[in-house]
């Protein structure tokens, strides 16, 4: 992988990252498609209207349906899903915290209690690699031990143990098998845990920055913790990761999230909540959030938002999207998701344009200045 700093504007960063299937230019948001597939839209959907150059596939959802063997079978993500572009794959680690009733975690791995037929597996941080290597992800992150907040010192302790040793043995595995020739194109991000507290923050980072990982994440945030709690944590963090290498900020957000994110110097996001909340009615603009299901969109012959450029803003009204969602229409999915990814997707490329004309202040400004008319 390729790193390069294109230009920063006080903490806020523009850069390009050069996988061995795409060139990413940051600040990215990455669409979640978990099975391989971005709820309602296929890869026409992703390359031609979207225009995304990375999304993010989950390790555990993959590794029990279809299972990581099959997806090797065609060639792993890319060839599977046709999409040329890059994907990230996460270890399993949030599906541990997710799924916490039907996870069992020790010093070694987790044990999982499968959500669709009850069976038992255990995920090591060398197992989840193994996985990864079928799934042939650009950008494979390690196996961590997320936890909720608020939560006892001394748990908050034993997870940055746990993901330290975890994510020493994940590289040292991933090095190991890439002197075999297995993975040699992938890449490996650690993940900074610590809860909300900076003591614990500045001893996982550190400890995690030892070692040559290909990036680093921030995780264990927008778990329950308040959102200043979270700005907070970041821009505690920050500081201690590589300004030569990308920072990822898992799981996060809303649009403000992601702006006030970028401003403390976080590079790559991904989140479910554009396509989460297309599928029930919300639907982002520049000038805040609207649902679409309100009785008021009915005569609506408006576009979602007049300044989107989108497939379905260029061709749809309110009208027409508030009766396929009160119809049940699955078009109604499609078009709602393309919208508000579309959105997001929009958001990080205005906002790379600021940072590289040292314009991200008055873009910020301007940004919170439409949301209060």
């Amino acid at each position: 992988m390729e790193f390069q700093l294109d230009n920063t504007d006080g903490n806020a960063r523009a850069c390009t990252i050069k996988t061995a299937h795409s060139t990413i230019q940051t600040p990215v948001f990455m669409p979640v498609g978990t099975l391989g597939s971005i709820k309602a839209l296929d890869s026409f959907d992703m390359i031609e209207h979207l225009k995304t150059d990375i999304i993010l596939a989950n390790t555990y959802h993959l590794y029990l349906r279809p299972g990581d063997e099959t997806i090797k079978h065609f060639g792993g993500l890319h060839g599977f899903a046709n999409y040329p572009n890059s994907f990230l794959t996460d270890s399993g680690g949030f599906q541990a915290f997710s799924l916490s009733k039907m996870t069992k975690q020790d010093e070694n791995g987790i044990t999982f209690k499968s959500h669709i037929d009850g069976s038992l597996h255990y995920f090591t941080p060398e197992k989840v690699i193994d996985i990864q290597n079928n799934l042939n992800s650009d950008i494979m992150m390690v196996l961590d031990d997320l936890i909720a907040l608020p939560a006892e010192e001394e748990r908050i302790k034993l997870s940055i143990e746990r993901t330290t040793n975890w994510a020493r043995k994940s590289i040292e595995y991933h090095k190991a098998q890439q002197s075999k020739g297995i993975g040699i194109h992938q890449n490996l991000f650690a993940i900074v845990q610590g809860g909300i507290d900076k003591a614990f923050r500045k001893l996982s980072a550190t400890q995690l920055t030892e070692f040559d990982f290909d990036g680093f994440a921030i995780g264990g945030l927008s778990v329950g913790e308040a959102n200043a709690d979270m700005y907070e944590t970041v821009e505690f963090t920050v500081p201690f990761l590589p300004k030569d290498k990308p920072r990822y900020l898992m799981g996060v957000g809303t649009p403000e999230d992601l702006i006030e994110n970028i401003e403390r110097g976080i590079d790559m996001f991904d989140c479910v909540m554009p396509t989460r909340n297309a599928r029930n009615g919300t639907l982002f603009t520049s000038f805040g959030k609207i649902n679409i299901k309100g009785a008021k969109h009915k005569l609506s012959d408006e576009s979602i938002d007049p300044e989107c450029s989108c497939h379905t803003c260029k061709n749809y009204s309110r009208g027409y999207l508030n009766h396929l969602f009160r119809a049940h229409e699955l078009t109604y999915f499609r078009l709602a998701s393309l919208h508000n990814l579309h959105y997001y997707l929009t958001l990080m490329r205005e906002t790379r344009v600021a940072i590289l004309e040292n314009k991200f202040q008055e873009f910020k400004k301007e940004f919170y200045n439409k949301r209060n008319k």
